[in-house]
């Protein structure tokens, strides 16, 4: 073990005034009572000077401990100009800052590091404490997620999304559920993951929102076609032989009325029926052939468009409807020179899909009235918007009107508007849509 100056000054201290006593003992049983008197003020010397030397000890370890308690590990303690006795403290506490100092940037560095990790990545997270509901910390994807900025404790959830709010309270540690989060212009599939941990003896809650909307998305739209591709391979080769069929039975039934008199009119009644017979095969082959077009947009010709002139196109081609209906069709579009890589044939096909749904929804509208836009969202992506203000839809046909069949008119196919999820799909993009009853109904189209 290393002894400094500091030890040495301290053992002559302690053995000079063991000595000091000693002889002050000594004469005092010898009677010296002059030698007592001198030897006295030397002990009260000895004995002040450590007091005084304590004290001053005790006042630099309670300063050293009060910059701990509040994390200063700034502080440089001067060694050089500092009572010998009191040196090698000093210089301990030097050291202790000095490792204190290292350990405090290692710690912010490992923080700055795990904060850009998770900053960096897709899955929302988001902790509070359990007592009080205190946000702790949130990413950027919980807030792009969530659509807020700030969120100060997890109750004012409540107000914003209730049905979430109560999943995320009442979510067990290690358990995962899917949620379904309510946003202004859209709804967003989550899987919720629950972790609890205690520091300090303080609980924390911390939730993971993995983002699973396209992923449900594409794999329902490959459920799908895979359906299709059966029902219309079965559908096809069973209606063909009958159209196939058909048409021979009806051109030998032709045939043999030329040649033999029928007064009774039985081949008429025949020829009829199996007219009627070729007729509706070939319309079933005809509305099966439609479907297959789901499965065929596999991919897009892709080149740079200017959204202006895309909606000049359209405006052009729909105007002539717009005039005899007398629907007010505006566009508006902030950004002239926006543009996107898109296929303008199959975005067009989606539009004029929208807009004939837009204006057999405002047929009943006083004032019907179609507005088409253009914009950036806050994540730079291009939306396009198609709004009317016509009869809207109900809550539970929102989450059906993209599924194949599935037709609110009675005339409807089913397969347009799934028709543009397929191509919204090919272009990497999504299609989604608000509505509500009696005020109207508007469609975004984001690339």
């Amino acid at each position: 073990m290393k002894t400094n100056k500091s030890d040495w000054g301290i053992l002559w201290r302690v053995i000079f005034l063991f000595i000091t006593l000693l002889a002050f003992s000594f004469t005092l049983l010898k009677e010296l009572y002059f030698i007592d008197l001198i030897l006295l003020p030397v002990i009260v010397f000895q004995v002040i000077g450590f007091y005084r030397l304590h004290k001053k000890t005790q006042e630099e370890v309670n300063q050293f401990v009060e910059s701990i308690h509040y994390r200063d590990f700034s502080r440089n303690y001067n060694v050089k100009h500092a009572p010998v006795d009191l040196q090698s403290l000093r210089e301990g506490f030097n050291e202790i800052n000095s490792t204190f100092k290292v350990i405090s940037k290692e710690k912010e560095a490992q923080y700055q590091y795990l904060q850009k990790v998770l900053e960096l990545v897709d899955t929302g997270i988001l902790s509070f404490e359990l007592e009080s509901g205190e946000i702790i910390w949130m990413n950027e994807s919980i807030k792009k997620i969530l659509q807020v900025p700030y969120l100060k404790t997890i109750h004012s959830l409540d107000k914003r999304d209730h049905a979430l709010y109560t999943q995320i309270v009442n979510l067990t540690p290690g358990e995962s559920v899917i949620s379904t989060i309510h946003r202004e212009k859209s709804n967003l599939k989550v899987v919720l993951s629950s972790s609890v941990f205690k520091t300090e003896d303080v609980q924390f809650k911390l939730i993971a929102f993995q983002n699973v909307n396209e992923a449900l998305d594409e794999t329902e739209a490959k459920a799908w076609q895979k359906l299709l591709s059966v029902m219309t391979h079965e559908i096809m080769n069973s209606v063909a032989p009958i159209s196939s069929l058909a048409t021979t039975l009806q051109n030998r039934l032709k045939q043999f009325a030329s040649e033999t008199p029928d007064p009774s009119g039985i081949a008429e009644d025949l020829a009829l029926g199996i007219d009627t017979i070729r007729k509706r095969s070939e319309g079933l082959l005809k509305f099966t052939e439609t479907y297959r077009n789901l499965n065929k947009i596999t991919k897009a010709n892709l080149a740079k468009v200017f959204i202006s002139e895309l909606f000049e196109n359209l405006h052009r081609l729909m105007q002539p409807t717009f005039t005899q209906k007398n629907i007010e069709a505006a566009i508006l579009l902030k950004e002239p020179l926006l543009s996107a890589e898109l296929d303008v044939d199959l975005i067009e096909q989606v539009l004029i899909n929208l807009l004939l749904n837009a204006i057999d929804a405002v047929k009943n509208k006083p004032d019907p009235k179609i507005v088409l836009s253009a914009y950036t969202d806050s994540d730079n992506r291009l939306v396009i918007k198609l709004a009317d203000n016509g009869s809207g839809m109900p809550e539970d046909v929102l989450d059906k009107i993209f599924v194949p069949f599935f037709s609110t008119k009675k005339t409807g196919s089913g397969i347009g508007l799934s028709l543009c999820k397929q191509i919204m799909r090919v272009h990497k993009g999504n299609i989604t849509v608000q509505s509500k009853e009696n005020e109207g109904t508007a469609f975004y189209l984001q690339f």
